[in-house]
């Protein structure tokens, strides 16, 4: 007699008997679900699986398609390795690192002993599509992490070698796809056939690797123009480079050896360079006919805007000018009059959270040069306060922050040549190894779980379930406006998440397992398991990462 296993299947409430060491793939069919986008993976117990996976005790399960996030990184890393086969079968001396989102899509750096033209990234297309024609499965194995190492040494691939004898695992994993060998750390669809919606274009220098919509998977992401972020990205990597450490594997032999203390130090120099440098392209157009009188910086959620802003006005006044920081949330409607979204919440990430009239009037007013009340916005009461007075006079600039500082509508009846705009992010500045990089949100995410934890009672699984609304906010209300920027900033530090770690892993295990956001916090250490924790005594009490940290000699 055969045993059975008790599925209870959260997509529709239903539970069913299946054969025990049924794969997850017959579980869904077992189910009839038939997913109109069709099923990518699924969360076992809120852990997210890949569809290969076999179940051996009664679980709970939720089949997940393109629309998730979790279910969309099963997805890119599947159309990566499929790329990697093809760079593989085409350029056997070729390489490729995939290195960050830009565009709507994932910017792939493309090395094969020459310049890349567009018959390259047709030829490499058309291998893409027949290796997804040929429905060919992805494998997983297990073995000792040695034997994991030698096989990736012989591949050549010593920034996999790095990564894996750096976990301090006994076993390791990897994924095969016909003779093409890679390490992912997350899960893979079941084969190639699932990849329906993708393309690959030329895309500067590179190539860009073009993904479905979560909103409407039928359709590709369009591709948005962001010639500066991808600038930034440029920037950081080359940096990364000459320092010697593009990856956790390079992260965690350099701390191994005891370097990090050295990485600390560079890694704020290069921030303060960088912070001095828009500092005095700020002073140098105030030499001109047209003086800079407000400073406008944004950016989204987590990004170190305020120490950003109080340490650009330490070199803005080594420069002789005298910043006067002003909070746009400060100018928040009283809460009975903030805008509602679709599910009937208070919408504070909406421009018309802001009472625009009142903060362009008194905006007018100043630099006209006549003295106002500036307003204080009480967060316990939800109304707006006076707090004090304000008159610029000679060689004062206002800073002003917040996540709308670069919408048109904002300040819009001040002349662009008076006006310098600010884009701060933590893009996150290292990636887990060449075919696996670090999400920029995971490393916003980490910070506010911090923060929030810190500084506002909050629990990591308030935060991560409040996550997806402030994520929306940014698509709508931050995201379409940053290549507004005179200058963007990488507010991410190269040692940050090593340091954060010691710090979120024990907040993040307090998420109890028979709740939804434990999928997220049980990602977010797994992927933290792979970097070297150090200690942050020497992190500087100017650091933005003392932001979320604390020891800040900032007040805030």
């Amino acid at each position: 007699m055969e045993h059975m296993l008790q599925i209870c299947c959260k997509n529709n409430n239903i539970s069913k008997e299946f054969p025990i060491g049924s794969s997850l793939l017959e579980i869904y069919n077992g189910f009839n679900l038939a997913m109109p986008y069709g099923v990518v993976s699924a969360k076992v117990n809120n852990v997210v699986e890949g569809l290969n996976f076999r179940v051996y005790n009664n679980k709970d399960v939720e089949f997940l398609d393109v629309t998730s996030a979790s279910a969309m990184r099963t997805y890119v890393r599947s159309l990566c390795f499929v790329m990697c086969k093809a760079v593989e079968d085409l350029y056997p001396n070729g390489d490729f690192i995939m290195e960050h989102p830009v565009s709507k899509g994932y910017y792939i750096c493309l090395t094969i002993g020459r310049e890349i033209g567009l018959d390259d990234v047709m030829r490499l297309k058309q291998r893409m599509q027949e290796i997804i024609d040929q429905d060919i499965p992805f494998h997983r194995f297990e073995a000792h992490t040695s034997d994991v190492a030698e096989l990736f040494k012989m591949k050549g691939r010593e920034d996999k070698v790095r990564l894996v004898n750096s976990t301090g695992k006994l076993y390791s994993h990897y994924y095969t796809l016909g003779e093409c060998v890679d390490y992912y750390y997350g899960c893979l669809l079941p084969s190639t056939g699932f990849i329906k919606k993708w393309d690959l274009v030329k895309y500067y220098d590179g190539v860009l690797l073009r993904v479905p919509k979560q909103s409407n998977p039928n359709e590709l992401e369009d591709i948005v123009k962001q010639d500066k972020m991808l600038e930034v990205f440029k920037e950081t990597r080359r940096w990364n480079r000459i320092i010697g450490v593009s990856n956790v594997g390079d992260f965690n032999l350099v701390a191994s050896k005891g370097f990090t203390s050295d990485m600390i130090k560079v890694s704020e120099a290069l921030q303060e360079k960088k912070i001095s440098n828009i500092a005095d392209e700020i002073y140098r157009r105030n030499q001109g006919e047209h003086h800079v009188r407000i400073v406008l910086i944004s950016g989204p959620s987590s990004s170190g805007k305020t120490t950003f802003s109080k340490r650009l006005s330490v070199q803005l006044m080594a420069n002789g000018l005298r910043p006067y920081p002003v909070s746009l949330d400060n100018y928040f409607l009283d809460r009975e009059h903030t805008p509602k979204d679709e599910n009937g919440d208070y919408d504070f990430e909406s421009l018309y959270a802001l009472d625009l009239d009142y903060f362009n009037q008194q905006l007018q007013d100043l630099l006209t040069g006549k003295e106002v009340m500036l307003p204080k916005f009480n967060f316990t009461t939800g109304k707006r306060e006076s707090d004090k007075k304000l008159k610029l006079d000679e060689n004062m600039i206002l800073i002003l922050e917040g996540i709308h500082a670069l919408n048109p509508e904002l300040a819009s009846h001040i002349p662009d040549e008076e006006k310098y705009r600010i884009y701060v992010s933590a893009l996150t500045t290292i990636q887990l190894d060449d075919h696996n990089n670090i999400p920029t949100t995971d490393n916003r995410l980490l910070r506010r779980i911090v923060r929030d934890y810190k500084y506002r009672n909050y629990s990591a699984e308030e935060t991560i379930c409040r996550w997806p609304s402030v994520r929306r906010g940014e698509d709508k209300w931050i995201f379409p406006y940053q290549e507004n920027a005179d200058a963007m900033f990488n507010s991410a530090l190269l040692f940050e998440l090593a340091v954060i770690k010691d710090v979120a892993e024990p907040i993040l295990r307090k998420v109890p397992e028979d709740c939804p956001e434990y999928s997220e916090a049980y990602r977010l250490s797994k992927f933290l398991s792979y970097i070297k924790s150090i200690p942050s005594r020497e992190i500087p009490p100017t650091s933005l990462l003392r932001e979320f940290l604390g020891g800040s000699s900032f007040k805030y």
